[in-house]
């Protein structure tokens, strides 16, 4: 599943130690472009948290998987990306190219119309 949209902040690193060795865990808040933009949490894990080089206004489409699970009877759910592409620079359009912005449709009444209906 890919996700595209803008990096719009990047919070701490965490890092700790389990058994197998030591891990790194990085989140990012990237905001989807449309009428109504969401905002997803996404984390990388280890060594692909160096290879996104990540900042802040990055266009990017981010490789995800989704996935949750129980504890004590409640469900954790993580997005976490397996690869994360950078769009463009940090002026760039948030949406990957070749894609069009849906417009509303627009309705408006025109005396010249043949439509016969």
């Amino acid at each position: 599943m890919e996700i595209s949209g803008t990096v719009i902040d990047i919070l701490a690193e965490v890092n700790g130690q389990g058994k197998n060795g030591t891990w790194r865990k990085q989140e990012f808040i990237l905001e989807t472009p449309s009428q109504y933009p969401k905002k997803v949490c996404i984390s990388m894990w280890g060594d692909r948290i160096d290879q996104a080089n990540l900042k802040q206004g990055d266009a990017v489409t981010a490789s995800i998987d989704v996935e949750s699970r129980e504890y004590n009877g409640r469900w954790y759910t993580e997005v976490r990306a397996w690869k994360v592409e950078k769009n463009g620079g940090a002026g760039a359009s948030a949406q990957a190219p070749g894609v069009a912005t849906p417009l509303p449709p627009t309705f408006t009444e025109n005396a010249e119309d043949d439509l016969p209906f």
